[in-house]
């Protein structure tokens, strides 16, 4: 049984290491801020050029710090970078290990929105696994905010701009009727 166990986590430690390149020095709270100055110029638009190095950076600090709950943000934040930089795997990959990882965390839920929504419906077009992720999100998390998001976007899923807006107004107007003025 303990060998099992021991395998088990080797395992989850091969997975981490494999989504978040964990080697170099012992990062601190103040290196990952430093980085994260860096991860935009003055005009507010994303320094493409240190943005794969901060998230690696982000992911470094998470592998050094696996039981310290607090380094999920930072994992999540890698993952985001993943998502503007427009690289869908390792996306799917850093949500994988948060889910897995940090399944409880405030976090979570807000990965599976992001992975299911731009990765998913609008990177890869692919729209059973933006279902996916959103009904893992309504399934596992039925108490967290975005739960109304999921199921707004499990709604759309496949439809062109020009259709989500028209049924955004109608939905609206159709609210502005049920409001009875006195």
């Amino acid at each position: 049984m303990k060998r099992i166990l021991k395998m088990m986590v080797f395992i989850m430690l091969a997975l981490g290491l494999f989504a978040c390149d964990g080697n170099g020095k012992k990062l601190t709270v103040e290196d990952m801020r430093e980085a994260q100055a860096s991860l935009f110029n003055a005009d507010n638009t994303m320094n493409r050029n240190e943005a794969p190095k901060v998230a690696k950076l982000y992911c470094q600090y998470v592998n050094q710090n696996p039981g310290d709950t607090a380094v999920v943000k930072w994992l999540y934040h890698a993952m985001e970078i993943n998502v503007m930089m427009n690289d869908a795997d390792k996306s799917i990959k850093l949500c994988d290990q948060l889910l897995e990882q940090y399944p409880q965390s405030k976090w979570a839920p807000m990965s599976l929105l992001l992975v299911g929504s731009f990765v998913y419906e609008d990177m890869l077009n692919d729209t059973a696994q933006a279902h996916a992720a959103y009904q893992k999100l309504i399934d596992n998390y039925p108490e967290s905010v975005l739960v109304d998001d999921a199921q707004k976007s499990i709604e759309y899923l496949g439809l062109s701009q020009e259709e989500r807006m028209s049924r955004i107004m109608m939905s609206q107007m159709d609210e502005d009727e049920e409001v009875h003025w006195e």
